[in-house]
């Protein structure tokens, strides 16, 4: 159980959810992990529950100043950066003519800004180590058209962008970093679970009803998985790519 022994992983968004499972296989694997979430209660439960190679910082994604604090501190704390895990995010339903500016710059400052700030960041101490490894969670709405999601599928189209890019630079300046996005459906997730709860009649059109939606929901376990093996020395050899973790549903075109 050492695929990632002796490695410092960043989590954001891992009070629960995603990140909180992320953060479990990667302890389990070997590594030390910090854990990052505006909820700070439930994030220093989680991280307490994982023991002396897991702690919690407090984290805006969305701050710069943050996330200049989250990596020094880290360095202080376990040594440097070998993992960043970019999970947190905000996932609110909107047509285009649903979507006020408000909304969709709520929904970019988090998703998009929040990611572009982890990376440059993250980037920047992972020059420090032999290597590194920044992982990028995406969507399936980033790819497909998905009417239902204007602001954050444009979020997450602007993940998938950036990965690429983050991956070109790092190849082209002979660094030892690789980038990559991870592309699920639906997770169930409290966030997920907070859409189904919200989200009205017919305005995921996409789908026949919630029940076909929540068909479509994977396990945490069924994503971070993935996110382990990118994290690893296992996919030293993949970078830049967009791995999708969604059954095939983005097979069907109906």
């Amino acid at each position: 159980m050492d695929r990632v022994k002796d490695k410092v992983a960043i989590v954001t968004g891992a009070a629960g959810g995603l990140g909180a499972e992320d953060a479990k296989l990667l302890v389990a694997e070997g590594a030390r992990v910090v854990l990052t979430d505006i909820d700070q209660e439930r994030g220093r439960e989680t991280a307490a529950a994982l023991g002396d190679a897991a702690r919690f910082m407090a984290h805006d994604i969305a701050s710069e100043a943050d996330w200049k604090r989250v990596i020094a501190d880290t360095e202080a704390a376990f040594g440097g950066v070998d993992i960043l895990i970019n999970n947190a995010g905000i996932l609110r339903a909107g047509s285009i003519e649903e979507t006020s500016l408000d909304l969709w710059r709520q929904i970019q400052t988090t998703n998009a800004d929040g990611y572009f700030l982890g990376c440059k960041y993250g980037l920047e101490a992972m020059k420090k180590r032999p290597s590194g490894s920044i992982i990028n969670m995406s969507s399936i709405s980033a790819i497909l058209g998905m009417s239902a999601f204007a602001a954050y599928s444009a979020s997450k189209g602007n993940v998938t962008a950036l990965t690429r890019s983050v991956a070109a630079h790092c190849k082209r300046h002979g660094l030892a970093i690789r980038c990559n996005a991870v592309v699920p459906d639906g997770i169930k997730t409290p966030m997920v679970a907070q859409l189904h709860e919200t989200v009205q009649p017919g305005q995921l059109p996409e789908m026949k009803d919630m029940e076909e939606a929540m068909a479509r929901i994977a396990e945490p376990r069924d994503i971070a998985t993935m996110v382990l093996f990118l994290a690893s020395d296992e996919s030293r050899f993949v970078n830049g790519a967009e791995m999708r973790v969604d059954n095939g549903w983005s097979m069907w075109g109906d």
